[in-house]
């Protein structure tokens, strides 16, 4: 992989009825279990779309049916395929997931996070600014207006964007909400766009990591990997969530 793929697929799709069979069909009989203890239809149709997708993209680069896919998960729920698929399958993935959208992030063997979130969630996150951003992100967003005419120039639109990455770099490196949020820093302006400056207490390196923001379907989306997986994020979506992918952009990557 030249590149590293994002994947992304719409939970109403299975709305229709065939689609919705199809998807149960290619996951594990526990899994569709779970996606049916969910008490609302779009939770139950955004879970199913989540394992389904994962498992279609996965078998885009493996010779391995959908329904033959494996899982593990850390303790902090990272997953990772089962080596007991094949100890040599290099393949790494991440996950996120909406009601409206679900998306799947994968690599060749370098460590993969993602986030989406809704813009209509902008103004939540923006409330929760002084809990989950840093000291030098919360002066960066305090110097913006309200409103703007640029997407992501104004306070919520900034907000969306720190919280997707903080979220795709936590999950990354496979420790969720275990890390502090007020020690990672994405800071915008200057020649770099974005740069990521961590606090020594996260005993990692920033210039280990890249990162790129893109929006779709209205939503925000971070993708965050290490340095040697690629230069550019190559987005597909898939329409019933097992139709063939089709390109829809890329994005090069910013350098912790």
């Amino acid at each position: 992989m030249k590149s590293l793929d994002l994947w992304c697929a719409y939970p109403d799709d299975l709305l229709a009825e065939e689609v919705a069979e199809a998807c149960a069909a290619v996951v594990s009989e526990e899994e569709l279990a779970r996606c049916r203890r969910f008490r609302f239809d779009n939770n139950r149709r955004e879970a199913l779309t989540t394992r389904a997708l994962s498992r279609i993209a996965l078998s885009h680069y493996y010779p391995l049916p959908p329904q033959a896919w494996r899982f593990t998960a850390n303790a902090q729920g990272k997953p990772a395929i089962d080596p007991v698929i094949d100890p040599d399958c290099k393949l790494k993935f991440n996950l996120s997931n909406s009601p409206e959208l679900v998306v799947c992030l994968i690599s060749d063997g370098a460590e993969v996070g993602v986030d989406v979130e809704s813009f209509a969630r902008a103004g939540r996150i923006l409330e929760l600014a002084p809990e989950v951003l840093s000291a030098l992100e919360r002066a960066g967003l305090d110097r913006l207006p309200e409103i703007a005419s640029r997407p992501g120039a104004d306070r919520p639109g900034r907000a969306l964007s720190l919280w997707t990455l903080k979220e795709a770099y936590i999950k990354a490196r496979g420790q969720g909400l275990a890390l502090p949020l007020d020690k990672i820093s994405f800071l915008f302006g200057g020649d770099e766009g974005v740069r990521l400056e961590l606090d020594p207490e996260l005993e990692d390196d920033s210039a280990r990591w890249q990162f790129c923001l893109l929006d779709h379907a209205g939503h925000r989306i971070a993708a965050m990997t290490e340095r040697r997986a690629a230069d550019e994020l190559e987005m597909w979506e898939v329409r019933g969530v097992l139709g063939p992918p089709a390109r829809v952009t890329s994005r090069l990557f910013q350098r912790g």
